[in-house]
């Protein structure tokens, strides 16, 4: 039954693939793609027809597996030499040589086997495990590159070949457990031989559709991809190597034979664990890939998303932007470590941070400013090696410090609107190589965008330097408002104190004056330090009558001030500020007042609200000046007025969760209104009176 199946499905898949390729010649002419794809569908019906006929073992079914193999490496091969950013092709076809070398070799050994019979069965045994190694191989290397073409097709590209990539992984993996199951059973599996033919007429459909959509298979080769495949590759082939120096020494024989496997298995795994994992060794193969198998050394878009990422995407807790600046280049090069100096503020530069360097010894003064001015001039990339040797234009002007630093590899100057905001310092990489014109171009890029990056960092400092002094600036712009408050009061107390010093109750009232005139002092510079907030503390339950009464006994020797109202009146309120504010409109009251005509604080209740009330009868504003004018900070129409007082008092009531009201009358006066919200207790108990007493 297995061998009917064998034989029916090898029939069927013949006439398939027969059928593809006729289709293939018939279609449109195509380029090297059609022509590799045809002989591959006919070796693939060869190989079929001649395990109908000939049966799996025989030379000629052997012989025309191989030829099939060959031929979808071939096509494989095509379309890799498509590709774009293929640099040194004949190293692309050295490394798929080395497969199809590996197959020719099947058919060398496949024809060695053929000569002997069974009077020399351990010539056969040798020449059958050499079989199934050879195979294994090649299905290894096969599947290797057929994961590299895929990943290394652009992502519109992958469309077009995604059905034969399958088909052929498919194809390779069945082949791979055949052989794997032949060698552990010392012997060909006649019922996974008759499963091949099911598998590939399987296939053919997959082939079928693929030729079908006849697309453009644009190929694009990934960096990442060939590295890791190579990687692979390596590996696997490291893996048959150990397998053939096992079954070797088996071969051979001996009373130390089963010992001697152990001590190569073992020392092989300890040399691949010490050796593959080693940074040199890795940085030494990404250097010949990107050498070797690519145009350009660099994967631009990789590396701007890296550089990208290092820069303006930082983690939590990541390095300050300056060494991360650092970081940014030096990963472009593979650099361990750098060195960032930045002007000093001089003529010269100065090291401003350090990225895996710590013995570095750098003088205070890192260049002096001959050195700043050529590299300023040229913006070129500093090799150091070059100038070390005398060969270079900056010789002359380098650091000798830098120059004593044979770990000093390369310095990218980082120039923005032709100006020197940097210069980082890259170490020597793990593989030491000289620099080219395209590791000169990125890092000229590379600098200038972290130049950029830079010269915002600074602008931005600059910026909050500047808002600090801005916020210096308007307190003290309030502190001096309220200090020539002040000094009026202590000049008119001053001049009293000419008439009334022999009088008990004025000295009294002086000494109470002076005392609450320094408290306000040393509050003022309170509110001048750099570390004041400006900021009204949380509003508390709080009397208004008294506040009122104490900002209108303070100004008692200036002008008369008249506070009426119920004194149970209880607001949310900051009382120093409060106080601050409601003096600010009292002062103004009383100096656009007629000499002898009162200032009135009336205190009062709205519904849920308290108000503070300051009437005079001066000449009043018109509308326009009050929408205008009266809150714009330095804007006064008195002489010698600095024009924040009611601005200060407007942004302290609002702090506090008021609002300050104005109606004013051109020669009738002005009423200003404080509005601030009742305290929750007193709100709470008015509701609980009018629900026993809705009367």
């Amino acid at each position: 039954m297995t061998d009917a199946i064998g034989v029916w499905s090898h029939v069927v898949a013949a006439v398939l693939f027969a059928a593809l390729a006729l289709w293939q010649v018939q279609g449109p002419r195509g380029g090297m793609q059609r022509r590799t794809l045809t002989l591959a569908f006919a070796m693939t019906a060869g190989w079929a027809t001649a395990v109908v006929f000939a049966g799996p073992g025989d030379l000629a079914a052997r012989i025309g597996e191989t030829a099939r193999n060959l031929a979808w490496l071939g096509f494989m091969f095509g379309l890799l030499r498509q590709g774009a950013g293929v640099a040194n092709r004949s190293t692309i076809t050295a490394l798929y040589g080395v497969l199809a070398g590996v197959g020719l070799a099947q058919v060398g050994v496949d024809f060695l086997a053929n000569r002997f019979t069974s009077h020399d069965p351990d010539a056969v045994e040798a020449l059958f495990f050499a079989i199934l190694l050879l195979r294994m191989t090649f299905a290894v290397g096969a599947l290797v590159l057929v994961h590299n073409l895929y990943t290394a097709a652009t992502p519109d590209a992958r469309w077009g070949i995604r059905l034969p990539m399958i088909a052929l992984a498919s194809m390779w993996t069945y082949d791979l457990n055949l052989y794997t199951v032949a060698y552990l059973g010392h012997g060909w599996p006649i019922s996974l031989y008759a499963g091949r033919g099911v598998i590939m007429l399987l296939l053919a459909p997959l082939f079928a559709l693929a030729s079908r959509r006849n697309t453009r298979w644009k190929m694009r080769i990934s960096r990442t991809v060939t590295f890791q495949s190579l990687s692979l590759m390596a590996i696997g082939f490291y893996l048959i190597a150990m397998v053939i120096v096992a079954r070797a020494i088996e071969l051979i024989g001996g009373d130390y034979a089963q010992l001697a496997q152990v001590t190569a298995v073992f020392g092989m795994s300890i040399a691949a664990l010490v050796f593959l994992p080693a940074g040199r060794i890795s940085a030494w193969l990404k250097v010949k890939v990107a050498k070797h198998l690519f145009q350009h050394r660099y994967d631009y878009r990789v590396e701007w998303m890296r550089f990208t990422d290092t820069i303006g995407r930082p983690d939590e807790g990541a390095d300050p932007l300056d060494v991360r600046v650092i970081q940014a280049i030096a990963d472009i090069m593979e650099a361990p470590g750098g060195l960032l100096l930045v002007p000093d503020g001089g003529a010269g530069l100065a090291l401003a941070a350090q990225w895996n360097w710590p013995a570095a010894e750098v003088p205070a003064v890192a260049a002096d400013s001959a050195f700043v001015r050529a590299v300023q001039a040229t913006g070129r990339i500093l090799e150091f090696d070059t100038i070390r040797n005398g060969d270079a234009d900056e010789t002359s002007v380098t650091p000798e410090w830098i120059l004593a630093q044979q770990r000093a590899w390369a310095g990218v100057p980082l120039i923005h609107f032709d100006q020197l905001v940097g210069l980082v310092l890259l170490a020597r990489p793990r593989v030491d190589r000289g620099l080219d014109w395209e590791d000169f171009d990125l890092l000229r890029v590379a600098g200038r965008q972290v130049a950029s990056y830079l010269a915002e960092a600074r602008g931005q400092e600059a910026l909050n330097e500047a808002r600090r002094f801005d916020e210096f600036n308007r307190r003290f712009a309030f502190i001096m408002h309220d200090i020539k408050n002040l000094v009026s009061q202590l000049s008119l107390l001053t001049r009293n104190a000419e008439r009334h010093a022999d009088n008990p109750d004025f000295r009294a009232d002086m000494i109470a004056t002076l005392r609450n005139s320094t408290a306000k002092m040393n509050d003022l510079l309170a509110r001048l330090s750099q570390h004041h907030t400006g900021r009204a503390a949380e509003p508390r339950p709080v009397a208004l009558k008294p506040i009122a009464e104490a900002v209108a006994s303070g100004r008692a020797q200036q002008h008369i001030v008249r506070v009426e109202g119920a004194g149970d009146i209880i607001a949310a309120a900051d009382p120093p500020r409060l106080e601050q504010a409601l003096g600010h409109i009292v002062q103004n009251a009383i100096d656009v007042s007629p000499q002898g005509e009162p200032v009135w604080v009336h205190i009062e209740r709205r519904g849920l609200e308290a108000v503070i009330t300051v009437v005079d009868r001066g000449e009043g504003m018109s509308a326009e000046f009050i929408r205008t004018r009266l809150y714009r900070p330095f804007a006064s129409t008195k002489a010698g007025g600095f024009g924040i007082g009611a601005f200060e008092a407007r942004s302290l009531i609002s702090a506090m969760g008021g609002r300050l009201e104005v109606e004013s009358r051109e020669g009738s006066g002005t009423r200003f209104s404080i509005v601030l919200p009742v305290t929750q207790i007193t709100a709470d108990a008015e509701r609980f009176v009018n629900a026993l007493d809705p009367s």
